[in-house]
């Protein structure tokens, strides 16, 4: 004890509580916006990223990322089992919440504009460099997961226009995990994401314009076919308000799901033309377009379809082959395709850009 005693007499406890004071000052520590006007941030070899989105090409980037999701699959699940045919509020609730995260958003695009990093850059300017350390991770998390999601989804919707017929040849030819066959055709659509995402960023929005054209043509005819089939007697089946008020609160809180995403576009700050206008812009177009869609999808699903008997998994695909109208069911499968691949391309877009902006801080190896 008198030894122990002895040498925390000779500890320099000034020095200590230097360090220790040091230590907290670097972990609260933030970045000048300014710098990212004046810096040229580049990687060994390569040079900085080019300006070459507009405001179109950054709101296809924000619509894309979340129509594929919320349309195909959140209205049915939430129509089927919390709001019925008001899923709708729930939609427009869980939208008034993403206009006040989008205008934060956009209001970081303006004050911070030439950055790449989204929530993390954000972070880091305002809170602190351990705070964007971690909020840098978790976006990585978030946009690992929801790129997993989105190709499990998309195998799914393959198996199912074939009626099973990959996942019997899988469980046969190299057997089950946890009841089920190893996802190959999940790992090949990651990889063949992988080429078109590498291809640059120029390919990549072509890519997503394109999908996005048949998405949002898609939408429109389910709007239009589906107005011949509708029921107005499905809205008065059990009410309006099935699951009453607490349904409609509980179904906007998995709605709210659906409009995540369109922070991608702030993502994309050394990359747009005119970031100032652009970001703020895009966030806002793509928030309307997405709501707009997500609405009238919800409209046409539960007029057509008695909210009880919409197929939670895939609610639009079989709701026209609930009127026995093949044909459509095709062309809507066809959309939830190009929805969920975009959707997908949407949590790939932006990790590798949320990584350079950590590495070119110094927070990961450069």
């Amino acid at each position: 004890m008198q030894g122990a005693f002895e040498r925390l007499q000779r500890v320099d406890w000034g020095a200590v509580r230097r360090d220790t004071h040091n230590l907290f000052t670097k972990l609260i520590r933030t970045r000048d916006p300014k710098d990212s006007e004046s810096t040229e941030i580049t990687l060994p070899g390569r040079q900085r990223l080019s300006r070459c989105l507009t405001t179109n090409d950054l709101t296809s980037l924000g619509v894309g990322s979340c129509v594929g999701t919320g349309m195909y699959l959140v209205a049915g699940m939430v129509a089927r089992k919390f709001a019925g045919p008001a899923v709708i509020f729930s939609f427009i609730i869980a939208a008034l919440a993403s206009i006040f995260s989008g205008a934060c958003y956009a209001e970081f695009g303006v004050r911070v504009p030439n950055t790449t990093g989204s929530a993390y850059m954000y972070s880091y300017v305002t809170v602190g460099e351990f705070v964007a350390f971690v909020i840098g991770w978790n976006m990585v998390l978030e946009y690992l997961i929801g790129t997993s999601a989105c190709a499990r989804a998309l195998s799914a919707c393959f198996d199912s226009l074939v009626d099973g017929a990959i996942a019997r040849e899988f469980a046969s030819a190299v057997g089950t995990v946890y009841g089920k066959p190893p996802d190959f055709i999940a790992f090949a659509i990651t990889l063949m994401m992988m080429m078109v995402l590498v291809a640059g960023v120029r390919k990549s929005i072509f890519f997503t314009n394109v999908l996005n054209a048949i998405n949002l043509s898609v939408w429109v005819f389910i709007v239009t076919a589906g107005a011949f089939y509708i029921e107005p007697k499905n809205w008065m089946k059990k009410g309006f308000l099935p699951y009453g008020w607490s349904g409609v609160f509980s179904g906007a809180a998995t709605c709210f799901y659906a409009f995540i995403g369109f922070d991608i576009i702030a993502t994309t700050g050394e990359e747009a033309n005119n970031p100032k206008r652009s970001i703020p812009l895009a966030i806002v177009l793509s928030l309307g377009i997405i709501l707009l869609a997500y609405v009238s999808t919800s409209f046409i699903l539960t007029l057509v379809v008695p909210f009880d008997e919409i197929d939670p998994d895939s609610g639009l695909v079989q709701m026209f082959g609930y009127v026995h109208a093949p044909t459509c069911k095709y062309i809507v499968a066809l959309g939830a395709l190009a929805g969920l691949t975009v959707s997908m391309f949407g949590s790939m877009f932006p990790m590798p850009r949320v990584v350079y902006a950590m590495a070119s801080d110094g927070l990961i190896f450069k």
